[in-house]
């Protein structure tokens, strides 16, 4: 779809309220089919936000906002941790991204999914080991099949919306780093002190869920993020079929921007600076719009991620919508111990636009 035309000034999204679905002729709204991207604890962040719009089945609405299916895609190329354990001892993919997208999506965050977060923390050959990820071994050597390992613990947590993995290929991430040296593998390129110039999977162009793409060709809303990015936002890009799709796409697409640099993937790497990172792997715009955190932070979180190296990703706004992008700026921060997306704000700004969007094409 063609992206809305750049304003002088950037859009600002507050907290935002509650509003009637309804359009400006009075038409009702239709809930909205919403596919996110991403990996790690940012797309887990934003599912547990948007989670709590998702319609329960057989059951209509009349609130903006609300959705009538939501799908995440995952990345699967992490090779670490509980994770990395079995996908060595199994040869199957690792369930860890995808489990916590589970537990965000569960009906009710109860029992059963502290269950799914129990990490052991003794036994010989358990320790460290998550139950979930064992779940979903076992599910895995029962069906034979990842994905639908995958479909059936959803099923067993309840949860409001589906989860695929990106691809079911058994795929390692290659870096290619500013010296111009190669590094395999996800825990490898995290651990290295280069800079990431290029990354690649191995082997190339691995084939991805005939559900991933349907639901691209869906959906009304697509977000891109938050996540790092390159090992769990690029490397989704990097699927064969995926960048196309988001290329063609009818939905609005949105990037949401991290709220701090990262080592080995983004320090010193400003909001354009990583839309043009993934652009270079897309080989295509593939962005109407991108959610940029312009809250400040208190002296002590500054403080905290300086010590690390880390710092605020800068909000070139100016830049962000020379690249063709709608900048929606705001107050998208919730900073306590560790600084996270305020799901709530991030839900209701990417539903705002959404349903404006949806309104726009009607």
């Amino acid at each position: 779809m063609n992206p809305p035309p750049p304003a002088n000034t950037p859009a600002t999204i507050p907290a935002p309220p509650i509003l009637p679905s309804v359009s400006p002729a009075g038409a009702a709204a239709q809930p909205l089919r919403v596919v996110v991207i991403g990996g790690g604890t940012g797309l887990s962040t934003l599912l547990r936000g948007l989670r709590r719009h998702v319609i329960p089945a057989g059951q209509h609405s009349s609130l903006m906002g609300q959705i009538s299916d939501l799908a995440a895609v995952v990345t699967v190329t992490d090779d670490g941790g509980s994770s990395g354990r079995l996908r060595q001892d199994f040869n199957m993919l690792p369930p860890g991204d995808l489990r916590n997208c589970m537990v965000a999506l569960s009906a009710e965050e109860d029992m059963l999914s502290r269950l799914f977060n129990h990490r052991f923390r003794a036994g010989n050959g358990l320790k460290g080991h998550n139950f979930g990820n064992l779940f979903v071994a076992a599910l895995t050597e029962i069906t034979g099949d990842f994905a639908q390992a995958i479909q059936l613990a959803s099923k067993i947590l309840n949860t409001r919306g589906h989860i695929y993995p990106v691809t079911t290929a058994n795929t390692t991430l290659v870096a290619r780093m500013d010296d111009g040296s190669l590094v395999r593998g996800e825990t490898n390129i995290t651990a290295s002190r280069r800079r990431i110039v290029e990354l690649m999977l191995d082997p190339p162009d691995p084939a991805p869920l005939p559900e991933t793409l349907e639901a691209i060709e869906r959906a009304d809303l697509i977000t891109v993020g938050p996540g790092s990015l390159y090992t769990s936002l690029i490397t989704n890009l990097l699927v064969e079929g995926i960048a196309e799709a988001l290329v063609h796409a009818r939905g609005l697409r949105v990037y949401v921007c991290n709220l701090m640099t990262q080592a080995n993937e983004s320090l010193g790497l400003s909001a354009a600076d990583h839309i043009e990172r993934i652009y270079k792997h897309t080989r295509a715009p593939i962005f109407d719009c991108a959610l940029v955190n312009t809250a400040p932070f208190s002296p002590e979180t500054l403080a905290r991620y300086a010590a690390e190296g880390a710092s605020p990703i800068a909000a070139d706004i100016e830049r962000i919508e020379a690249l063709g992008v709608r900048c929606i700026a705001g107050n998208f921060a919730s900073e306590e111990a560790v600084v996270r997306h305020n799901a709530s704000c991030v839900t209701g700004a990417l539903l705002a636009l959404g349903q404006a969007a949806q309104t726009a094409r009607t």
